[in-house]
């Protein structure tokens, strides 16, 4: 191989390297960040202590998921981490969701490991901000997490019926047959009623849960919410901010009012988001 050769290889090589983002607890597999996210060098500032993790939903890849929110935290000064997680033939967040919580918990733990920081806050959205309760309040996550904030939370179940979005999973006809994570979101199911039997919030962490009236999915809407004292809970609902706001339940984390309020609650130096809060409505 000639020297040119070699040095167009190493070129490539750092190219892919840069567009890649590999997590330590997802070794093995070549994993696509979305913007701004993975840096396994960043550290946490003084302003911002506190690294952020993102959670997708059922049937979502953190790539598409986040392709909005990761960057604008990002700039905003914040480390910015995303996972990829539950996974059955080819479609991510599909497993049974107390197998994908034990996903998450490593997760966690590496990027707590990466950062010297002691708690991580986590952003998920629909699956991704119910699963994490799982995690704080059966496998031991609640000292590690200083707040969740839920975008269109599955917290309670639908009553709806959960589906992908057209061209999320490569089969066309997929309508949630093998989805253990879709079944475990169905209201009253065995699962929901193991998450909630211990009440809504755990001790430690703060919730914050942002929901719209326009959500096709996670039925009824107000279904998200949480209760807990204001103290620990704030429940926000879009159109109550900027009336107008048509986004529905797949489209929240591209919403440029739902990252007002989820930058307001990750810079608050404690508790949930205000709920006097009022975000610039687009």
């Amino acid at each position: 191989m000639s020297l040119l050769t070699k040095a167009m290889s190493a070129a490539a090589i750092a190219v892919l390297a840069g567009a890649l983002a590999v997590a330590p607890a997802q070794a093995g597999t070549v994993q696509v960040s979305p913007p701004g996210a993975n840096d396994w060098s960043c550290k946490p500032s003084a302003q911002h202590p506190y690294p952020v993790v993102l959670v997708p939903g059922t049937f979502e890849s953190m790539e598409k998921n986040w392709s909005t929110l990761s960057p604008y935290l990002k700039s905003a000064g914040y480390c910015v981490f995303a996972l990829n997680y539950g996974e059955t033939n080819g479609v991510y967040a599909t497993a049974p969701v107390a197998k994908s919580a034990q996903e998450l918990a490593p997760f966690v733990d590496s990027v707590r490991a990466a950062t010297g920081a002691k708690k991580v806050d986590l952003v998920g959205h629909s699956q991704g901000g119910m699963m994490p309760r799982y995690y704080m309040g059966f496998l031991g996550g609640a000292k590690y997490v200083r707040q969740l904030i839920g975008i269109a939370p599955s917290n309670h179940g639908t009553e709806g019926v959960i589906v992908p979005a057209p061209g999320v999973v490569p089969d066309p006809n997929y309508t949630g047959l093998g989805c253990a994570a879709c079944a475990d979101q169905q209201a009253g199911s065995a699962f929901m009623q193991k998450l909630n039997s211990i009440g809504d919030t755990v001790a430690g962490p703060s919730y914050t849960v942002i929901s719209t009236v326009h959500d096709e999915v996670v039925v009824p809407y107000n279904s998200q919410f949480l209760n807990g004292p204001a103290r620990q809970v704030t429940n926000i609902t879009i159109q109550d901010k900027c009336p107008a706001d048509a986004f529905e339940h797949d489209q929240t984390p591209n919403d440029p009012v739902v990252h007002q309020i989820v930058g307001h609650a990750l810079g608050r130096a404690s508790g949930p988001a205000d709920p006097a809060y009022q975000p610039k409505c687009i």
